[in-house]
């Protein structure tokens, strides 16, 4: 039996109504990833890449067509299976971090689990977010607050937080688009890692080059899929970090 893809959309549509205007924000979308993909979702400022992420994150509902998550149907599902079945499956990472200030790195990791049914003990809850933080290389920054981490470091505990609770599907809008070059590297090196690890990750970008280390890129234009293509010449993230880093060595002192 072949297996059920991760995301399954079939003719989905958003319609906004703004006044007596009707902004036809998705147009009857069918999409499929499957498990183990790494995507790019492209275009332009109103293109519709965060309608389609918000219906895919069960954020935001459609006007219309099918939404199956892993295999469940979500239309018709009411806000508390809506919650459940989000903090089950999917992941989230944003280009603005969004950690708990006075929070240290841990604690902001442990946070979606306090959300988790059945409920999961103080002690489990402190194990998963140091396996977490330890997929993520800063088990030696946990008792860290936001404030005494880099951008790169803050950005991979919200990566850490997203992966506590073991989800099907990362989804994740922008996260290097407030880092610089060498450590959107890091943390695309990181991206693909958990995907050689099975996890499917799905990311809204507008960089061609962050584009590049996906194995698949979609391009929206006006509410449709305009281009679904497999990337044949993905990055090697680990790759580009070691001539990076030879390229420092060799320069002048």
């Amino acid at each position: 039996m072949t297996e059920a893809p991760v995301i399954q959309l079939r003719k989905l549509a958003k319609t906004y109504q703004t006044g007596e205007v009707e902004v036809k924000a998705l147009r009857e979308v069918t999409l499929e990833i499957q498990r183990g993909d790494f995507v790019a979702v492209m275009g332009a400022s109103g293109s519709g890449k965060s309608t389609l992420m918000n219906t895919l994150g069960c954020l935001d509902p459609s006007s219309s067509g099918e939404y199956f998550l892993d295999g469940t149907a979500v239309a018709g599902l009411d806000r508390k299976q809506l919650a459940t079945l989000r903090n089950r499956k999917i992941g989230f990472v944003f280009q603005s971090f969004n950690l708990l200030a006075r929070t240290t790195a841990i604690e902001n990791v442990e946070l979606p689990m306090l959300y988790t049914l059945p409920v999961i003990s103080r002690r489990e809850r402190r194990e998963r977010a140091c396996v977490a933080l330890e997929k993520v290389g800063l088990s030696n920054r946990r008792e860290h607050h936001p404030s005494q981490l880099s951008g790169g470091q803050q950005q991979r505990v919200a990566i850490a937080r997203a992966l506590v609770n073991r989800p099907e599907l990362i989804l994740a809008d922008e996260p290097t688009g407030n880092l610089d070059s060498r450590t959107s590297i890091e943390i695309m090196g990181l991206f693909q890692e958990l995907n050689a690890a099975g996890i499917t990750l799905v990311m809204v970008t507008h960089e061609l080059d962050i584009a590049a280390y996906c194995k698949r890129i979609i391009f929206m234009r006006d509410g449709l899929i305009i281009r679904d293509t497999r990337n044949t010449h993905q990055h090697s993230a680990s790759q580009e970090l070691i001539t990076l880093n030879l390229d420092d060595s060799v320069k002048p002192t």
